[in-house]
């Protein structure tokens, strides 16, 4: 399983940086597109996306995107409860539990 970053060239060029080679390049007027054909490759497992580029996508896309488990769509720069939702839902364990809860 690959992971692959979706975005703004400023966006990605931290990933880039850091190693992760399955980049798409997208703006606001193709960013959907782009999404649904990166979602499309069977290689890619974790799919980073600016929290801020979702709403670039229509509802239903959106829905599909947020839910979907193969890739797992990460959602960088948003809330932190919509992280640990993912994180929750994909491998089945909620790491944020603290004593408390």
């Amino acid at each position: 399983m690959q992971i692959a970053v979706i975005g703004s060239e400023e966006f990605v060029l931290g990933f880039r940086l850091a190693g992760i080679r399955r980049v798409f390049v997208a703006d606001s007027e193709d960013y959907q597109q782009k999404i649904l054909e990166a979602m499309a490759v069977p290689e890619i497992g974790i799919l980073a996306v600016d929290a801020r580029d979702l709403d670039n996508l229509s509802p239903v896309v959106r829905h599909r995107v947020m839910d979907s488990i193969q890739p797992v769509v990460v959602p960088v720069g948003g809330d932190e409860s919509d992280l640990r939702e993912k994180v929750k839902r994909a491998i089945g364990v909620d790491l944020y539990k603290t004593e408390d809860e």
